[in-house]
């Protein structure tokens, strides 16, 4: 199994101490430690669509804007669609209402490039696994694009649609909140489409909203044994984002110049590192889960591990004290400073330059919509 090699940023420094498990003691930064400011090219209204790299991004133009009943198709003419085999999906209803006075439902489809985009409104009283389905198929049929090996999809209360509908049609369908673009892009169409719907409901709230449920006990496989708030200059988390395309290390990437997010090469993100002796397997477990982030909780004094839709795990704990507090507290805005960018490696050793596994993860807040 190849590694990826980690340059940590030399402010780790204090020695570790490893207790039973689950409870790790944790490797803090220091405590002035300063954490500069990502720069971010910020449009309106998505929070990290770039005013020059994003598709998502209108053009400020003069024109009048477009039709908000307008339903979209879209597939980029130089994208290959036979390389199109994963889908993000989102099937909810909206913040607007018909000549019946009843919410109207949209699907959302795209997959993680925009290469392709989807949209199509339905009545509240055709929604089921079959309308679903029978919609899947119109995309594949209408865009010249085969249907997908997998749909991932980020609403716990539409489960059981997707899924029948995906069961149908012979595709694997992954509850997770990682369809980054699939998110930012309801952002933007909620202050761009919605907001300018004749029928637009201000203050409505959507009627499938996200859970974010109590923290629950780490199982068993995905234990470490000592882990340590880290740091990393940008430059070296891209290195080790392209490494696991050319490497076959343990994790997961995220498209950053898609999603407009603009990076200084020095900029320091913060992330969690983990080390045990059976690190290889270990990162073998977490890569069988959608991780989406981790945050710490400092009123209870752990981290907790998010992964799928709403599956959130203790993943370690540490004995609450100011200054483990305070230094908890830096770790979690130094992220926010990020934009929620963050990242967990899996390591032997926590003084190993080596690594094998490593997610990059953003923390989003949940759509308007």
């Amino acid at each position: 199994m190849a590694t990826l090699r980690l340059s940590f940023h030399p402010s780790k420094i204090s020695n570790f101490t490893t207790l039973k498990r689950p409870q790790f003691f944790p490797h803090f930064l220091p405590q002035n430690a300063q954490f500069p400011q990502l720069c971010f090219s910020v449009s309106e209204p998505s929070t990290f669509l770039s005013n020059s790299s994003s598709q998502l991004e209108p053009e400020a133009t003069d024109e009048v804007p477009g039709d908000p009943n307008e339903e979209l198709r879209f597939i980029d003419p130089d994208a290959d669609v036979s390389a199109i085999t994963e889908w993000e999906v989102d099937f909810c209803s909206r913040p607007i209402v018909d000549s019946r006075g009843k919410k109207i439902w949209e699907l959302v489809v795209c997959d993680e490039t925009l290469s392709l985009q989807y949209t199509k409104y339905f009545p509240n009283n055709v929604i089921n696994s079959v309308t679903l389905k029978n919609a899947l198929v119109s995309i594949s049929d209408e865009m010249g694009v085969p249907l997908p090996e997998k749909i991932r999809f980020f609403r716990l209360q539409m489960q059981t649609i997707i899924t029948r509908a995906c069961s149908e049609l012979a595709i694997k369908p992954i509850p997770s909140k990682r369809c980054l673009s699939l998110l930012l892009w309801l952002e933007e169409r909620y202050e761009t489409v919605y907001t300018q719907h004749p029928g637009f409901q201000k203050g409505s709230k959507p009627l499938a909203s996200l859970d974010n449920p109590f923290p629950i006990e780490l199982p068993e496989n995905l234990y470490g044994e000592k882990w340590a708030f880290v740091q990393l200059p940008f430059s070296d988390v891209r290195e080790a984002v392209s490494s696991l395309k050319t490497q076959f290390t343990f994790g997961s990437s995220i498209d950053l110049d898609l999603l407009g997010i603009e990076v200084g090469e020095d900029t320091l993100i913060p992330g969690v590192a983990v080390a045990s002796s059976r690190a290889k397997p270990l990162a073998a477990w977490m890569d069988g889960l959608e991780v989406c982030s981790i945050e710490s909780d400092t009123s209870k004094g752990y981290l907790v591990l998010s992964v799928g839709i709403a599956t959130r795990y203790i993943y370690a704990t540490y004995k609450k004290t100011p200054a483990t507090t305070e230094e908890a507290r830096a770790w979690e805005a130094a992220k926010t400073a990020c934009g929620g960018l963050h990242f967990l490696a899996i390591q032997d050793e926590l003084d190993s330059d080596e690594c094998v596994g490593f997610w990059l993860l953003l923390d989003l807040p949940p759509p308007p919509v």
